[in-house]
């Protein structure tokens, strides 16, 4: 299935999303699904969390494991749709509900690629999972079959070692855990850095796409990117200026309602969460009088 690129209509990208061929495992609480993006793209479902692979005539470039068991499912559909070889696999960052059982893919011989930060993470805290094989710094682009990903840098925020990976030819930005379609960041903002997540997210709309996919949730577009940096820098903007009214947590959480996105998904739930978040990176980067 063909998306419409026309930016002026890429808030129709979402519905016209269909499975393809599609391949589902449902036992007791665990989902697996495989659908199509667009084009030799695709989308890898494991309940929760959601990561991508390029399929091209000389191999196949998977990225986040997730997990030994959803790698090793995974990888058989692989086998058994398309018959070929995993050739490359990519950490989008060090934390582990991404990239746990890595092993699954890297004893095949698939070539394991992160930036230089994860691989430091990575060994120090004992991920269990492959070792990154390939870093990099800041940039780095592969090359397989005759199609192309790009692995992108954008500076700390959700970890210092999160990446972005850019399928110039799907049209595709995967970005992981930094960026939502209309629902909170995840509770309490773990392992982040402010306010270097907003400058991070700002960078995306320097790189040319159309289809968001993140690691949890829905498809979106680039706007939905926007918008989630727009909501990030009215939360920290707001929780920075009670700091300096010497308001508490308590008395933050219970005045700062980000009523704009009251419909967003988790709100009830993750508001709080999220005020608690900033404000501890607040705390620590601010000198008061």
């Amino acid at each position: 299935m063909q998306f419409l690129r026309n930016l002026g209509f890429a808030a129709l990208l979402i519905a016209l999303v269909f499975p393809y061929q599609s391949a589902i495992a449902q036992s007791g609480d665990t989902k697996r699904e495989i659908t199509q993006i667009t084009g030799d793209l695709y989308r890898f479902q494991n309940n929760f969390h959601y990561s991508v692979f390029l399929v091209t005539p000389e191999g196949v470039i998977v990225t986040d494991p997730i997990d030994a068991q959803a790698a090793t499912w995974l990888k058989d559909e692989i086998k058994t749709r398309f018959n070929q070889p995993i050739k490359y696999m990519i950490y989008s960052h060090d934390h582990r509900d991404h990239i746990a059982g890595g092993e699954v893919f890297a004893d095949d011989g698939a070539i394991v690629v992160a930036h230089e930060n994860a691989r430091r993470t990575i060994i120090g805290e004992g991920r269990p999972t492959a070792v990154p094989d390939l870093t990099f710094s800041d940039r780095i682009t592969l090359e397989l079959g005759g199609k192309t990903v790009e692995l992108i840098y954008l500076g700390k925020g959700h970890s210092d070692n999160l990446i972005v990976m850019n399928f110039p030819a799907e049209r595709t930005l995967f970005t992981v855990d930094f960026i939502s379609v209309k629902r909170l960041p995840f509770k309490n903002l773990s392992d982040a850095y402010f306010p270097d997540w907003i400058d991070a997210i700002r960078k995306v709309q320097d790189i040319d796409f159309d289809i968001l996919a993140p690691g949890h949730g829905a498809l979106g577009t680039k706007q939905d990117a926007a918008d989630h940096g727009r909501y990030f820098q009215e939360l920290y903007d707001a929780v920075l200026a009670a700091a300096r009214e010497g308001k508490s947590l308590e008395e933050m959480q219970a005045s700062i309602k980000m009523e704009d996105y009251k419909d967003w998904g988790q709100y009830e739930a993750w508001l709080p969460l999220n005020i608690e978040g900033i404000y501890r990176r607040v705390s620590l980067q601010r000198r008061g009088n």
